[in-house]
């Protein structure tokens, strides 16, 4: 009893509320036939042939994933949020904007953390291009030139805006679907970075450092769960080192 007393205000420390968590759909996972034997922990039945996940276990990963986030952010490390289903693009680049993470919410482009050496180079252009864009220096071509420079800006802003910020690897990446991003996982895991990843009743949960058994697919549950990522960073960043 006074084990779960102790988890139950730990949860409280958060705000996590089981309630809000069904009402925005965290809970309701994919048809049982999909399931991956290794989500079958946090699963906790079947309605309508849908797995239900277990929200108790769902509070206790989420704190897990939240006390980490914090440890990270109060020390001024880098967590670098990765959600690219058209349905959260926005969402997702809000977050981040909000509380100053780089971000990815296209696609993914292969090597951006094994091959981060490159990908800079590229960054670097963008940043370059868009300096100069807004100093007018573009003036000086002819108007067909013009054209063909704000297309190719328009393409890189779309590939670099959200990491443009990004000097060095993250610490730490934030996974909203592990399954449709499988590929940062894997550079994560091979470059030897934390990981933090929603994980639907698809997918094996042992791939990140710390799943957050949830629906990925619903807006609400994905917002859900970076709202309280978001109260946690902007507490976490009072507590950084001063420069």
């Amino acid at each position: 009893m006074a084990e779960k007393q102790k988890k139950e205000k730990q949860i409280d420390k958060f705000n996590i509320d089981p309630e809000k968590m069904e009402k925005a759909g965290v809970h309701l996972g994919h048809r049982a036939s999909r399931v991956h034997p290794k989500m079958k922990p946090y699963i906790e039945g079947v309605k309508n042939t849908i797995h239900i996940i277990d929200l108790e276990k769902t509070a206790e990963k989420l704190k897990d994933a939240l006390k980490f986030i914090h440890t990270l952010v109060s020390e001024g490390k880098i967590i670098l949020l990765v959600g690219t289903k058209i349905q959260i693009k926005d969402l997702v680049k809000d977050t981040a904007q909000k509380c100053g993470l780089p971000y990815v919410n296209e696609r993914w482009l292969g090597g951006t953390l094994t091959n981060l050496g490159t990908i800079l180079k590229r960054v670097d252009y963008f940043k370059n291009l868009e300096k100069e864009k807004a100093e007018g220096k573009l003036e000086k071509y002819t108007k067909k030139e013009r054209i063909k420079i704000e297309k190719e800006f328009q393409k890189l802003k779309t590939k670099f805006e959200g990491i443009k910020t990004l000097d060095r690897l993250p610490d730490a990446v934030f996974v909203l679907d592990i399954r449709k991003d499988k590929l940062v996982v894997k550079e994560a895991r091979m470059k030897g970075i934390k990981s933090i990843g929603i994980c639907d009743t698809n997918v094996d949960p042992t791939l990140v450092d710390y799943p957050i058994p949830a629906n990925d697919d619903a807006i609400s549950s994905v917002k859900y769960i970076l709202e309280k990522a978001a109260e946690v960073i902007k507490k976490a960043k009072v507590k950084q080192p001063k420069n």
